[in-house]
């Protein structure tokens, strides 16, 4: 029998393990009572204790493998999210019948799965090609508020990470709270002059310039809420995307904390390599993320489809002693972050 170390997630995990809190919080939606935690209880305490089982399904997918049901998932999960998404702001914000701790719980669980499935599948869907996947991947963004991501991240992100020019990539001792308010509006304004820059160099392609599209997205989607549940509609649409928003970022404040490139005698930046991004090894976080925390891998090959996306040793890239989501807990409190993190970042610090 094959030890499971030496196994790649199977696409069934990927399914079942993402796919779950979103039946969960149907079901907080339809009986209320205890289903309206439950997906809150599975978001949290179910993945910490099942990150703990050490050890599961760490291997690599064979290079050249390929995944048939890959995009299917995602596609999916996009539809689920665009449905979910109005259907629990009217749990939270409407006539829901539910009481207002139920309405607390499924609000967070919620949130926790728009941060930490949601994003992910998004961020596949734009790096996917064609229309359709990137499209999708822009509606997502575009409902929790966060289009101009879709732009920051293929056309400055990945060109930057890990150097000052990348307003998501943080800083050694900057706290997630200063790191939160630079990188959102770096991003913002880097995205938009790397669309601008694009456009330039394509002038018999303009079309619509996608920060309309995000904007434009972004009012759809409030007014939705407002047509939903009113003014409180609004406030609970907004409420669930900032902690959306919150999760993306600490996961990119995480991921490539501390670690920089350095600059060679021409100026360039020299390429990202693994040792330029945390990763994370833990298999139940993985699989909901859809192989996220493998992020290494990811900057290398950024079309590479999750499931085929590999775990860099230990001795060539750095590895977070924590669950990402953990990591990211852990990180709200930022003396607490960086007095942990520090002797781990100590061996990837340039000198």
């Amino acid at each position: 029998m094959q030890d499971l170390t030496s196994r790649p997630l199977p696409m069934v995990l990927f399914a079942v393990v993402s796919a779950s809190p979103l039946v969960l919080l149907g079901l907080g939606l339809w009986a209320g009572g205890f289903w309206a935690f439950a997906g809150l209880i599975y978001m949290t305490v179910l993945a910490a204790l099942m990150d703990q089982i050490s050890g599961l399904f760490m291997g690599d997918a064979p290079e050249g493998a390929e995944f048939p049901a890959a995009d299917g998932l995602l596609f999916g999960l996009a539809c689920g999210h665009l449905i979910a998404l109005p259907l629990i702001v009217w749990g939270v914000a409407g006539d829901s019948g539910l009481g207002p701790w139920q309405r607390t719980g499924l609000m967070l669980g919620a949130g926790l799965w728009f941060g930490q499935v949601s994003n992910p599948m998004a961020h596949e869907l734009i790096h996917r090609g064609g229309r359709v996947p990137y499209g999708l991947g822009v509606a997502v963004y575009a409902s929790l508020l966060f289009g101009h991501h879709a732009s920051a991240h293929r056309l400055v992100h990945h060109r930057h990470a890990a150097s000052a020019e990348d307003p998501t990539s943080a800083r050694s001792g900057e706290g997630f709270y200063r790191f939160f308010l630079r990188a959102w509006g770096g991003s913002f304004v880097k995205g938009w002059q790397a669309e601008n820059a694009l456009r330039a160099r394509s002038r018999g392609r303009r079309g619509l310039h996608p920060y309309a599209v995000y904007l434009g997205g972004a009012a759809l989607a409030l007014g939705l809420a407002f047509v939903i549940a009113g003014g409180l509609g609004v406030v609970v649409w907004a409420g669930l995307c900032l902690h959306a928003q919150v999760q993306l970022m600490l996961s990119d404040y995480v991921q490539h904390y501390g670690l920089t490139r350095a600059r060679r005698p021409d100026g360039r930046l020299e390429p990202v390599a693994a040792r330029h991004s945390w990763n994370a090894p833990h298999w139940f976080s993985s699989s909901f993320m859809l192989n996220a925390p493998r992020h290494s891998d990811h900057h290398a090959h950024p079309a590479r489809a999750y499931p085929a996306l590999r775990l860099p040793p230990a001795e060539e890239a750095p590895h977070l002693p924590w669950p990402l989501p953990m990591a990211c807990t852990l990180a709200l409190f930022p003396p607490l972050w960086k007095r942990a993190i520090r002797p781990h970042l100590a061996k990837w610090t340039l000198t």
